[in-house]
């Protein structure tokens, strides 16, 4: 970490390519670093010029005579490569580069990067950038503004990392206007060194920082980066980190050589990455910052430590002046996964004995519009103290006799007796404003919209439901990994790239999946001899490399239970097939035993590169497209990954015995997802797979694969 903190907390700083030219980024960054009134020691290096700002300036990095912990680099390509070799022979810790013509450009700039790069590692320099707009640190004992940014910001406990510099200008124009803090504040630009990782490491073990905002474009570690940052948000000594990313479209999803590879687009892999490593996305900078405000919102607890306020569950009590915000809220409660809580007796006879008979006792509370600040306390002390209250949101509108100061004091009182977090949200903008400011001074949230305070406590509900989350045991499994094995390289060594249930099946045999007899046949005669065998009735399917999609052939036929019925099957769907794809080539059909009726759901992969095997569950059969009710997790899968994508699908409730019908075996399910990360772990060669549908049987009966098909491909 000392290359690191050589960023955020250098004894001395050289501007190498300061300018004093104004308007110019050498200028200006050398002047917010001067102007910001940075506690260390800063030198200018330009050759051409005697003074920066009034400040001595040095032809070379070389030439200051004392040391240097942080370099600032901004210089074109070429001469920002020979910089830096002046700066790492002068013992410099870290480096960043502001300037941009790097990897971003490609050709040259590329290769003076990865030159750089290689350079800083061989001598233990650490490099933020380049194509960044900087780092600052607004502590008093730092205050380090070596940005292009003119805004310092206010010292706070949050720390915020984005990938793009013209953000970062507009989020730190933003955290002013909202009176914002941040701890540390970095912009990472091209991340040729440091990364998202690296500094999520960092601000984890920052004693400053009490929650870490991220802005993303792009990844460059899949499940190295969810096992580190799950530890993180979510070990012994958690912080939350909040993240928004660009593109929230489904952009990536790939042609459909798989129902799995055509819904998986690149926000698939985003969410698994975020679901499994413990952060909360959100949707907008407005968002970014509401989130931020409640999760850096502690509390003293009985033993003297701060204690980071997150309800222990999602029963919310709504206290308010006026019916019409009260409803709002309301309704994006229940929208944002939280329920109101059911006040007990000894609630409501308190509430009772301190509101006026026109009051509503129930929630939400409705203290009428004339209360004044007694009347929020008293009914704001007695749902707060209820069991079944697991936090409260206030709502305050100006009315004639409203006093928003006395409330706020009120809140800030409760607040600090009570572990369970309290948000307020008072509507409007001068009439509130003296309550507003004193809530924010004292760290409790406060928000001017219902909608946002509501959507906020169902984002701590959701990180309390991360943090106290069960660890399940393993499965004890044993697969047959040479036999898989053996199966693939068969495969490509004949040219196959795809394997249906001829030769899938049996793959997925090796990993404990339950599969159906299964045999393929040339002729009509011969699928008649095959039935009568394997005992009817039986199911029918094409099989051809050209037809992946056998159904939308015409090429299943369900059912037939006679010779007769299967011989004139197999004719019917050959016919179907020519009919669909005149030049497929027809290798037959399989005859494979019906298997139990079952829901059906789909199991799935597809491979991405940088992050690997992306795995799909979801309601299955020709329904899987049109409703697209899938959940996506990146391998390796555990246990208690399985059991949260299964619940994590809004067929869950159809699984779970919905109106009566029987449980389905869901355990079942879960150990079979944990089988297929297993197999696609194991198993690079595989690209893509569908098994569609695993048929699902009521509980104890386990599930039966009744379609699948397989993509292999050689790894590079």
């Amino acid at each position: 970490m000392e290359g690191l903190d050589a960023l955020f907390n250098p004894s001395s700083v050289a501007v190498v390519g300061a300018s004093s030219t104004p308007g110019k980024v050498g200028h200006d960054i050398f002047v917010n670093i001067l102007k910001g009134g940075f506690t260390g020691t800063l030198y200018p290096v330009n050759p051409k010029a005697k003074s920066i700002a009034s400040v001595r300036a040095y032809p070379d990095i070389q030439d200051i005579p004392d040391s240097i912990d942080l370099a600032i680099i901004i210089l074109p390509p070429r001469f920002a490569e020979t910089a830096i070799a002046h700066a790492i022979d002068k013992g410099v810790k870290a480096v960043v580069i502001v300037s941009a013509g790097f990897k971003e450009v490609g050709g040259e700039g590329l290769e003076i990067e990865r030159r750089i790069v290689d350079m800083c590692r061989e001598a233990g320099v650490r490099v933020v950038g380049p194509n960044c707009l900087g780092v600052i640190n607004p502590n008093a004992d730092v205050q380090l503004n070596a940005s292009f940014s003119s805004r310092m910001p206010s010292a706070g406990n949050i720390s915020f990392i984005s990938q793009s510099g013209a953000l970062c200008t507009a989020v730190l124009d933003f955290a002013a206007d909202k009176d914002f803090g941040f701890s540390k504040f970095v912009s990472i630009g091209n991340k040729a060194d440091v990364d998202e990782l690296d500094l999520l490491r960092y601000f984890h073990a920052d004693p400053e920082t009490e929650v870490i905002m991220l802005y993303i474009e792009e990844l460059q570690r899949g499940p190295e980066f969810i096992e580190a940052v799950k530890e993180i948000t979510g070990g012994d000594r958690p912080t939350p980190v909040l993240a928004i990313k660009s593109g929230r479209t489904s952009a990536g999803a790939q042609a459909a050589a798989s129902h799995t590879g055509s819904l998986a687009g690149s926000e698939s892999v985003y969410d698994a990455i975020f679901t499994q490593s413990g952060i909360i996305r959100v949707e907008s900078i407005n968002e970014l910052f509401d989130f931020g405000t409640a999760f850096a919102y502690k509390n003293e607890n009985a033993l003297g430590k701060m204690r980071r306020k997150v309800p222990l569950g999602n029963r919310v009590a709504i206290v308010t002046n006026a019916g019409g915000p009260g409803i709002v809220a309301t309704d994006m409660t229940v929208s944002s996964g939280l329920e109101l809580a059911t006040f007990s007796e000894e609630t409501v006879e308190a509430l009772k004995s301190h509101l006026p008979e026109t009051a509503n006792f129930n929630n939400p509370v409705d203290v009428i519009g004339d209360a004044a600040q007694d009347r929020y306390e008293n009914a704001l002390t007695a749902v707060i103290r209820d069991e079944g209250v697991d936090g409260a949101l206030v709502i305050l509108t100006p009315q004639s006799m409203t006093n928003a100061i006395g409330t706020a004091e009120a809140i800030v009182r409760i607040a600090r007796r009570s572990h369970k977090p309290i948000l307020c949200c008072f509507m409007g903008i001068i009439d509130v404003s003296a309550g507003v400011k004193y809530l924010q001074e004292k760290g409790v949230p406060v928000y001017r919209f219902p909608e946002s305070a509501a959507k906020t406590f169902g984002a701590l509900y959701r990180y309390s439901r991360w943090l106290n989350r069960q660890e399940l045991a393993p499965f004890s499994v044993k697969h047959d990994k040479q036999r898989a094995a053996e199966i693939i390289a068969d495969a490509l060594a004949q040219g196959k790239t795809y394997l249906g249930e001829i030769g899938g099946t049996e793959l997925l045999k090796c990993y404990g999946f339950n599969v159906l007899p299964t045999v393929l046949t040339t002729s009509a005669e011969m699928a008649g001899d095959e039935a009568e065998k394997m005992g009817f009735p039986v199911v029918m399917k094409i099989v051809s490399p050209q037809i992946i999609h056998k159904s939308d052939a015409g090429g299943v036929i369900v059912g037939p239970d006679s010779r007769e019925a299967v011989m004139t099957a197999y004719q019917t769907i050959v016919d179907n097939a020519k009919a669909y794809s005149p030049d497929a080539e027809i290798t037959g059909v399989l005859i494979q035993r019906l298997a139990p009726k079952g829901h059906e759901v789909i199991l799935g992969m597809t491979r991405y590169p940088t992050f690997g095997p992306l795995i799909m569950f979801g309601i299955g059969g020709i329904f899987v497209e049109i409703f697209q009710d899938v959940a996506f997790r990146l391998a390796p899968l555990t246990r208690n990954g399985a059991r949260n994508m299964v619940r994590s699908i809004k067929g869950h409730k159809l699984l779970c015995g919905y109106r009566g019908a029987p449980k389905t075996d869901i355990a079942t399910i879960e150990r079979m997802l944990v089988g297929l990360s297993e197999l696609v772990v194991d198993h690079p060669q595989i690209k893509e797979l569908d098994i569609n549908p695993l048929l699902v049987h009521p509980e104890g009966e386990g599930v039966t694969v009744a379609d699948c098909r397989f993509i292999l491909e050689m790894p590079e």
